[in-house]
């Protein structure tokens, strides 16, 4: 069990609050829900997450372990060993697979497809700065995944919300990769701050997050939900502006509490907001 507790430390198990919404969301706009494909969702969803995360340390253990922000991670420090590692990986791929097996047989098909992302995006800043961008495409299986669960098929519409997801989360990893700038610029690793330096950065983080609210809007549109869902969404854009404000360039201590907490905020806003807008009558 403490070698368990480490290894969720590790992976940051708590940061599965910002995925798990979207799938939620993506089975509410499907209509078909039930307790037993939401208790799978959960479980396919963490231990896709859990996937990923793992994946991602045992991959950059290299670059974590030379990186002064991350050279206390668990890998670097020895707490958990990489055969520690590769086994907790394992484990949850099977969960994953055997959860989106027993949802439908589509589910399982396109499992191998998000697997497949899950696995590659940690190597995408080894070769270009378009990193950003396909971390967000990974995190929009959320709700695409949530909606095939659910409703055993894939509805064009619910590509908005994929978006929404993928513009926010590239927005985001392009500010959280400031942090890394002068390490990244030395050690050859890509980003957007690298290729084009830290203002355009945040100009194009901004322009995301921008994008990301109109597809949020065009989610809300489509599905004819009712105007708790643009209450929140609103809610959102604010929150995203606060956000940028808390990303000083020239002091970023802030940026971990628009990491957390601020994305942990949008992420409940919307799950409540979308609630309201299935199940209120107005």
């Amino acid at each position: 069990m403490s070698k368990l507790k480490q290894i969720l430390s590790m992976i940051k198990f708590e940061h599965s609050i910002f995925a798990l919404p979207f799938a939620y969301i993506g089975m509410l706009l499907s209509n078909h829900y039930n307790l037993k494909i939401t208790i799978l969702i959960t479980i396919a969803m963490i231990s896709a997450r859990s996937v990923a995360m793992t994946l991602n340390r045992i991959i950059d253990y290299k670059i974590d372990s030379l990186n002064p922000r991350t050279k206390n991670r668990e890998l670097p420090r020895g707490v958990v060993k990489l055969k520690e590692a590769w086994l907790f990986t394992i484990i949850s791929i099977c969960i994953f697979e055997i959860s989106a097996y027993l949802l439908n047989l589509l589910a399982f098909k396109l499992s191998f497809v998000a697997l497949f992302f899950l696995i590659t995006y940690s190597y995408t800043k080894r070769f270009t700065w378009l990193c950003h961008i396909y971390l967000g495409v990974t995190d929009a299986i959320a709700p695409l995944g949530g909606f095939v669960a659910a409703a055993g098929y894939l509805d064009l519409n619910i590509f908005y919300l994929a978006l929404f997801v993928a513009f926010w989360i590239g927005g985001f990893d392009i500010l959280y990769s400031l942090q890394d700038f002068e390490f990244d610029l030395k050690n050859g690793v890509y980003s957007i701050p690298v290729k084009f330096g830290p203002n355009i950065a945040r100009i194009l983080a901004a322009l995301f997050h921008l994008i990301a609210f109109v597809f949020l809007l065009l989610t809300m549109y489509v599905y004819k939900l009712n105007y708790f869902t643009y209450i929140g969404a609103f809610i959102v854009f604010g929150l995203l502006v606060i956000e940028h404000l808390l990303v000083d360039p020239k002091d970023l201590k802030k940026i971990n509490i628009a990491f957390f907490n601020i994305n942990s905020y949008i992420s409940i806003v919307l799950i409540v907001a979308f609630l309201l807008g299935r199940f209120v009558n107005v």
